[in-house]
């Protein structure tokens, strides 16, 4: 038996409102809504289960690091410049809060776009090769 741990399952997000929020995540990330009730909803996105909970107003999923910077604790891949590029448009086109695209050293480019309750997230431009593996992605 395989005693490591083997993929992140659920990711839990405050939301102030949760029909508002799933409905933003369904509409504009293509989430899949699998169950709602008051205090929550339950996502399919990106090959996890997201539950959208319902917090107070102060609470979000980000957090300040050493340097006082505002922080994302999620980073969502696509395959390829272009398809950041295109997604970017896409999100500024449905006026979600977006970031420019930035070189930060590394392979490919990012962007922080942010959702309803100001919880950011990272988009990248490259798919992770073990997730190019086990898609049989060339």
């Amino acid at each position: 038996m395989n005693q490591s741990l083997i993929r992140v399952g659920t990711l839990y997000l405050p939301v102030t409102n949760v029909d508002r929020s799933a409905k933003w995540y369904v509409d504009n990330l293509h989430a899949q809504l699998t169950h709602q009730d008051e205090d929550k909803a339950i996502l399919n996105l990106a090959n996890v289960s997201i539950f959208l909970v319902k917090s107070p107003e102060s609470e979000s999923a980000n957090f300040v690091d050493a340097a006082g910077e505002l922080r994302c604790s999620m980073t969502f891949e696509v395959d390829g410049y272009p398809a950041l590029q295109a997604l970017r448009k896409e999100f500024i086109e449905k006026e979600i809060e977006v970031g420019e695209i930035e070189n930060r050293g590394h392979a490919g480019r990012n962007f922080i776009f942010k959702d309803p309750d100001g919880n950011k997230f990272d988009v990248w431009s490259e798919l992770s090769p073990n997730f190019k593996r086990n898609l049989f992605i060339s």
